[in-house]
């Protein structure tokens, strides 16, 4: 299929402006099919040829001012529309469309709990097409103005308020001007809570089968909603630009969320069936603090190419945890709310920044703002949202306001909005608003953090005097791009002499790098010198050697969770580039984790202890030894949470059974949890517990086809689907593993997994306890990945590339492979793009073995 080009945009918005649509959608054809009729008026400037998108099952008619033109004109995805005159013009059409199994275009999902069928529509980049036809790019806003024929008994959900007309007719308020590819709808049984703020309606809805689940948090829900709501109006001078707010929490969904302005679109995960963490409550409030972001920073303004995305993504990103934090604060009445934001920039630098910083140091690395000569088409738009666009442009934002300052960093947010309100704007608009709100040079920050790649490493210099005075100063390194500005806070930390083991604050350092000269102190150097305290900044920071031995005995000392995260990034840091053993961290983690009352990092560490060190940087026969290490450090969370649960040591206690299960080596123990439904002290076993429990057993080769299916039987939920098909792909079994490689390399038609079944097989499909059964798929991932990517689409090709590649073969064979693979095999660019990465992943794995002298 033909990629729109950047070129091809700008010669298309020269000559057309497109002013309306009005889409007409039947759902009541089927499983498979639908019906989409579309009327585009648009007007020529001048005299010419263009284009319009779609991608139909098969194309009925088209109309351009009454007259007919050749359906078969169709080129793959575009109908050419040739000799056009100046003025107005109405464009008519009439398809029938597939419904998608992969979360693109109008993805089609069948409740396996109750049989009823939902659809829904993620349109991003290019996959309106596969809806109605469109002219699709950013910079040709319009009006949407949207009907759906839907079976009598379900709802229809769209971007504007819709009104049931009877006979399954429903029709949605006409939209402002907005984006093709924002352009939502959602239709089924939906189990909808309503309510009205701030004198616009507000509705939360999810499948039937999670009313119950949804019900029971719809209160946290909509109060967080209110609150972000209030908080966006005190920051922003432009108000809410829409008639609802509508969050539909949809099944199989790609994304964590999309930010279609009135209907934001979730993944119904985030209902959540089974226990979940305080932290991850609050993973869920930051997505919903961040889609409401792009109301405005995306929807209300957009930007004009893709070479802009993180404009949208980097500022939702910041501004999420940013708002997430404020709108904690206070309850309405005086009331105290729920701690929601006390730490979520702990979160962030725990769960975000990590893949920003992972994704700077490979070779697919690009700037925060790549040029728009580095962003040619959508393809290569595609690859951008990622880990740079993300936390690390958030991270760059965040520096900013420590920069500029918050008031100035608003004033000059506000003054974009109100120059381009329901329209597009680029890079150099963004930093014209904000430059007129300081008198900071914000073009060569820009410069400077949004125009080059790479990760800064700060390190101190310390150096004492025989009078007791030191001096410290920075040493800055970065990349070939050179190295940033930095405006950070130096931590001073000594040992309390009345608390051994813990960590007493002095007055910290401000510190701007490289600007800043060395710093000299007096009273005795402190015990514990830490770059990038409160982590204000995005840099790799290293320790002196003093304060290294500080932190290896007292890190669960320091007072405050930021700052001992910032500690927990260094390490982690130190290991991925070889500076410090694998197992000197997963020592540290014995030491310090079952000690730590924050959630996030106990998450956090656990979480890169046990997928990065176990799996990938020890050798096999010293991943045994790690997980042990990782079971007894989860029993001494147990023992230490035994007692009623509530509140944080609830969430300690789920997080340390969940690693106890995941790092089991044998079934003694889980298996007796899962027999009795219970683990000793509580909790008892969720459906999520009792599907990991199971899971790992399978890894194990200790249950079997039948307990698996009796387990499918007990929970016949799409999750429960999910967690069988994970289960089955596990057994050590290599009929079991044939039938998963089938099912995951299958392309045709209804025997093609969806994506969610996808990762699932996946996921349970490779594991570091079966290489020698799996050894002889490794070769054939790659020689039949790319066909498998080409024939199912961006989507699939991303999850086959993350989930399906076979990263537990942490060999130089593996690597070669996979190189002959991007040369010879001709992948797709989202398939190409994951390639690159995983196969950097691999040779940094193999490099930190041979660090450790265990290659």
């Amino acid at each position: 299929m033909p990629q729109l080009t950047r070129d091809e945009a700008q010669t298309r918005a020269r000559l057309i402006d497109v002013h309306r649509y009005e889409v007409a959608l039947d759902l009541t054809r089927g499983a498979e099919r639908f019906g989409s009729r579309t009327a585009i008026h648009f007007t020529a400037r001048t005299g010419g040829d263009t284009f319009v998108e779609v991608k139909p099952a098969e194309l009925h008619s088209v109309t351009l001012d009454g007259r007919p033109l050749d359906p078969a004109a169709l080129d793959d995805n575009r109908l050419p529309l040739t000799g056009l005159a100046p003025g107005a013009h109405e464009l008519q059409l009439d398809a029938t469309m597939h419904y998608s199994r992969t979360g693109e275009g109008m993805h089609r999902f069948s409740d396996p709990a109750d049989g009823e069928s939902y659809v829904y529509t993620q349109l991003f980049m290019e996959d309106v097409q596969r809806v109605f036809a469109a002219f699709d790019q950013p910079d040709l806003k319009a009006v949407f103005a949207l009907s759906v024929k839907a079976p009598e008994d379900w709802t229809v959900l769209a971007n504007g308020l819709t009104e049931h007309l009877g006979e399954g007719r429903w029709e949605a308020a006409p939209t402002p001007l907005i984006s093709t590819y924002l352009v939502a709808v959602a239709a089924g049984p939906w189990h909808s809570v309503r309510t009205e703020h701030a004198g616009l309606p507000f509705g939360i809805h999810c499948r039937r089968s999670l009313a119950p689940h949804l019900d029971a948090d719809a209160e946290e829900i909509l109060d967080l909603t209110r609150r972000c709501f209030d908080r966006y109006h005190e920051i922003f001078e432009e108000p809410y630009p829409f008639d609802s707010y509508d969050q539909a929490f949809v099944p199989e969904f790609n994304a964590g969320a999309m930010e279609n302005p009135g209907l934001v679109t979730f993944r119904d995960e985030f209902v959540y069936r089974s226990a979940v963490t305080d932290t991850e409550r609050q993973t869920r409030g930051v997505v919903i603090a961040h889609e409401m972001a792009h109301m405005w920073f995306g929807d209300l303004v957009t930007l004009q190419w893709w070479d802009d995305i993180w404009l949208n993504e980097s500022f939702a990103e910041y501004m999420g945890y940013q708002v997430l934090a404020e709108a904690s604060l206070g309850g309405p009445g005086g009331t105290p709310p729920r701690r929601w934001g006390t730490d979520t920039w702990t979160d962030f630098a725990v769960a975000r920044k990590g893949w920003g910083y992972d994704a700077d140091q490979r070779p697919s690395t690009h700037p925060v703002a790549p040029t728009p000569a580095d962003v040619p088409d959508t393809a290569s738009a595609l690859l951008n949202f990622d880990g740079i666009s993300y936390a690390k442009g958030a991270s760059a934002l965040r520096q900013l306001v420590a920069w500029m300052g918050e008031k100035d960093f608003l004033t000059g947010i506000n003054e974009h909005f109100a120059r381009h309100r329901f329209g597009n704007a680029t890079l150099a608009d963004f930093l014209d608003s904000l430059a007129r709100a300081t008198d900071r040079d914000v073009h060569a920050w820009a410069a400077r953090w949004l125009r080059t790649t790479g990760v800064d490493t700060l390190t101190p210099v310390v150096q004492e005097a025989a009078d007791g005075s030191w001096r410290v100063s920075v040493e800055q390194t970065g990349s070939a791009d050179g190295t940033r500005p930095h405006r950070l806070t130096i931590g001073l930390y000594d040992h309390d002499r009345a608390a051994p083991g813990r960590l007493v604050p002095r007055e910290p350092l401000s510190w701007d790098a490289p600007d800043d000269g060395p710093h000299t102190g007096t009273g005795g150097r402190p015990a514990l010198l830490l770059l990038n305290d409160q982590d204000l900044t995005y840099a790799k920071v290293r320790l002196d050697p003093v304060s290294w031995d500080t932190v290896l005995g007292a890190l669960s000392g320091l007072p405050d969770p930021l700052t001992r995260a910032v500690v927990w990034n260094a390490a982690r840091d130190m290991v991925r580039d070889g500076e410090l053993a694998p197992t000197a961290y997963l020592d540290a983690a014995r030491a310090h984790l079952p000690h730590e009352t924050d959630l996030a990092l106990v998450q956090g560490v656990l979480a890169f202890a046990r997928t990065q060190i176990a799996d990938h940087y020890l050798p096999l026969q010293e991943r045994h030894g790690a997980l042990t290490t990782l079971t007894a450090l989860s029993r001494d969370i147990l023992r230490r949470t035994e007692g009623p649960e509530h509140g944080r040591e609830a969430g300690l206690r789920l997080t340390a059974v969940r690693a106890f299960i995941d790092s089991a080596t044998t079934p003694a123990g889980i298996q007796d949890w899962l027999d009795d439904g219970s683990v000793p002290g509580g909790p008892r076993l969720d459906p999520e517990l009792r599907w990991r429990i199971l899971g790992r057993l399978a890894t194990l080769g200790a249950t079997t086809p039948d307990a698996i299916d009796a387990e499918l039987a007990r929970d016949p939920s799409a999750t429960g689907r999910e967690g069988a098909a994970r289960c089955h792909a596990a057994l050590p079994d290599p009929a079991a593993k044939q039938a998963a490689w089938s099912a995951l390399f299958t392309t045709d038609g209804d025997a093609a997994l969806s994506n969610y079944l996808f990762t699932a097989t996946a996921t349970g499909f490779w594991t570091p306890e079966q290489l020698d059964l799996l050894r002889p798929y490794v070769d054939r991932y790659f020689t039949e990945v790319p066909a498998l990517a080409a024939a199912r689409g961006p989507a699939l090709a991303t999850a086959a590339g993350r989930y399906a590649f076979p990263a537990p073969f942490v060999e130089d064979h593996t690597v070669r492979l996979g190189e002959t693979c991007l040369t010879e095999g001709d992948p797709t660019p989202a398939l190409r793009r994951k390639l690159l990465d995983q196969l950097d992943d691999l040779r940094r794995a193999l490099r930190v073995r041979a660090a450790a002298g265990r290659a």
